[in-house]
C-alpha cells in the first residue's frame, strides 16, 4: 500500500493533503475482497486482483514499488515546496503536483476570497447603549495587540479587552500586556482565571482526547459571553490573522460555502424568517456566528455538521472537556438563552487583516511595528512569529504533529498549515519560515520538553 493510507471501517483513509484535484478525497469505500487484496500487499498483483481493486485504488492506494513514497524522519530528509515552506516531514502524506508545488499553492487563486467564517467589518459605529464599542479577545501575541491598536489608535472606538489568564502565558505575552495598558490609556482591561482544580479538571480530560491542554480561544469565550451580553458590547472582534483562517478550509473543517455564509442573503432571510415567526428579534450581521458559536460550547456540535463530514476536533474535544466542570457552563447557558430573546447578542465580526495593512499583513514587519506604537514585547527568539502568547505552543505542535504523523488522528497540525499558508501567500518570507519552523516549532519525532510544563500543571 501507498504510505499514508490505513484501512478502517470498510474504507481505505489518507492521512495527508493531496493535490488540488484530489484535494479532499480523502476516503474510499472498500469491498471485503478489495480489503483482503490491500492487506496481501506487498505483493505482485494478477490481472483479477488488479480488477478488483479498480481505478480507485490501483495506483492511488495500492502503488508499484518505484512510486512507493516513503515518509521523512526528519526535515533535513524532507521535500519542500516549490514555492512556500511546506514539506512532507511537518505535512506527512503532502503531495506535490509536476511544478514541485503543494496543494496550498495550487489552490491560492481558488482560495483568495476565503477570508472570514464570520462577517468581515473594517469600520464600525459607536455604540448608543454600551460604554464600549467593540471588545476583543487579547492574549498579548502579534495578532490581538495589532487588532488592539488598529481598534483603539486607529478608529478611535471604546475597546473592551478580555483576557483570560491561562498557566502557561508567555513572559513576552505578559509584558506586552503591561505595555498595551500603558499605551492604551483609553482602552478596559478586563481580566479572568479559572481556578486550578476546575482548570486542572478540564485540561485532563483534553489531554486525555488530544495530548495537549489547548482551549484558547474557546474557554475564553466561556468566561467573558455572559460578561458582553450584561454590559451589551455590540460587536466581539476575532483577532485571527489569515493565515489561521484558511487553514480550517485545507483541515477539512470549513466548506467554502462556510466562507460565504454571511453574505448569503437567501440563506439569511430564511433564518431571519424563523427568528420572527417563533417571536425571537432578527438577527443583526454577525450575530447568527455569535450564538451558534456559543451554543456549540456550551450545547455540543451540530449533528448535521458531522453528518455533512466536517468536524472540528478542537472544538469537539473541548466541548467534551468542559462538561467536567458543569457548574462553569451555567452562566453560559442562561446568557445564550438571554441574548437570545433579548437580541441583545454581540455580533461575531472579523477584522480583514490584509486590507488593514495595505493589502499585506507581514509578520515580523508587525512585531516591529507594535514594538515601537503598542509597547509589544519581542519573544524571547527573534524568528519566532507564529503564536507567541504561550509556553507550551510547541507542546501543541508536537503533539497534533505527532498524532497526525502516526495516523493516529485525522487533524493536520494547525501550525503545519499555518506556515505553508502564510509563506504562500507572502505574511511570511519563504527563507523565514523555513528557520521558524527549523528553530521554533515543535515537529519533532521525541517530544519537546514544553511538555513537561503542562505535564507538570495537571499531575500536581
Amino acid at each position: 500500500m501507498q504510505s499514508r493510507w490505513k484501512i478502517e471501517k470498510g474504507r481505505a483513509i489518507y492521512y495527508g493533503l493531496r493535490n488540488k484535484e484530489h484535494l479532499f478525497q480523502n476516503e474510499i469505500k472498500i469491498s471485503e475482497r478489495q480489503k483482503a487484496i490491500l492487506l496481501s500487499l506487498p505483493k505482485e498483483l494478477g490481472k483479477r486482483e488488479k480488477a478488483v481493486l479498480g481505478k480507485r485504488l490501483l495506483g492511488v492506494a495500492a502503488v508499484e514499488e518505484k512510486d512507493f513514497r516513503p515518509v521523512p524522519k526528519s526535515l533535513s530528509d524532507a521535500r519542500f515546496c516549490s514555492s512556500c515552506a511546506a514539506n512532507d516531514f511537518m505535512i506527512p502524506g503532502l503531495e506535490f503536483d509536476a511544478e514541485g508545488r503543494c496543494p496550498v499553492c495550487q489552490c491560492r487563486k481558488e482560495t483568495e476570497g476565503l477570508r472570514s467564517l464570520v462577517p468581515v467589518m473594517n469600520d464600525f459605529p459607536h455604540a448608543m447603549n454600551s460604554r464600549f464599542d467593540v471588545a476583543v479577545f487579547y492574549t498579548g501575541g502579534k495578532d490581538s495587540t495589532y487588532l488592539l491598536y488598529y481598534l483603539s489608535k486607529v478608529k478611535g472606538l471604546r475597546v473592551l479587552a478580555l483576557t483570560w489568564e491561562i498557566p502557561f502565558m508567555s513572559k513576552s505575552a505578559f509584558l506586552s500586556i503591561e505595555g498595551a495598558k500603558r499605551s492604551f490609556p483609553k482602552v478596559e482591561f478586563l481580566s479572568r482565571r479559572v481556578n486550578d482544580e476546575d482548570l486542572r479538571k478540564i485540561y485532563r480530560k483534553l489531554y486525555e482526547l488530544a495530548e495537549n491542554t489547548c482551549a484558547c480561544p474557546s474557554l475564553a469565550y466561556v468566561l467573558f459571553y455572559p460578561e458582553l451580553v450584561n454590559l451589551r458590547v455590540p460587536y466581539f472582534v476575532a483577532g485571527n490573522e489569515p493565515a489561521q483562517i484558511l487553514g480550517l478550509y485545507f483541515n477539512h473543517m470549513a466548506p467554502k460555502m462556510a466562507y460565504r455564509f454571511a453574505s448569503n442573503k437567501p440563506l439569511n432571510f430564511l433564518i431571519n424568517l424563523g427568528r420572527v415567526l417563533t417571536l425571537h428579534p432578527p438577527f443583526k450581521p454577525g450575530q447568527f456566528q455569535s450564538l451558534m458559536t456559543m451554543k456549540q460550547l456550551a450545547y455540543g456540535d451540530n449533528p448535521f455538521k458531522n453528518l455533512a463530514g466536517y468536524r472540528n476536533d478542537l472544538v469537539s474535544n473541548v466541548v467534551t472537556a468542559l462538561q467536567e466542570v458543569p457548574s462553569l457552563l451555567a452562566p453560559l447557558k442562561r446568557a445564550i438563552r438571554s441574548s437570545s430573546w433579548s437580541g441583545h447578542i454581540p455580533a461575531f465580526v472579523q477584522v480583514d487583516f490584509d486590507a488593514i495593512s495595505e493589502g499585506h499583513y507581514d509578520w515580523h514587519e508587525v512585531m516591529g511595528f507594535l514594538e515601537k506604537e503598542a509597547g509589544y514585547v519581542l519573544p524571547k527568539s527573534a524568528e519566532k512569529g507564529l503564536h507567541t502568547s504561550c509556553q507550551i505552543e510547541r507542546c501543541k505542535e508536537y503533539s497534533q504533529f505527532i498524532r497526525f504523523y502516526e495516523m493516529r488522528s485525522r487533524m493536520i497540525p494547525f501550525s503545519a498549515l499555518e506556515m505553508a499558508i502564510a509563506s504562500s501567500g507572502r505574511n511570511l518570507s519563504r527563507e523565514d519560515a523555513v528557520r521558524e519552523i527549523e528553530g521554533e516549532l515543535g515537529f519533532s519525532l521525541q517530544e519537546v520538553k514544553e511538555c513537561a510544563l503542562m505535564k507538570g500543571y495537571i499531575e500536581k
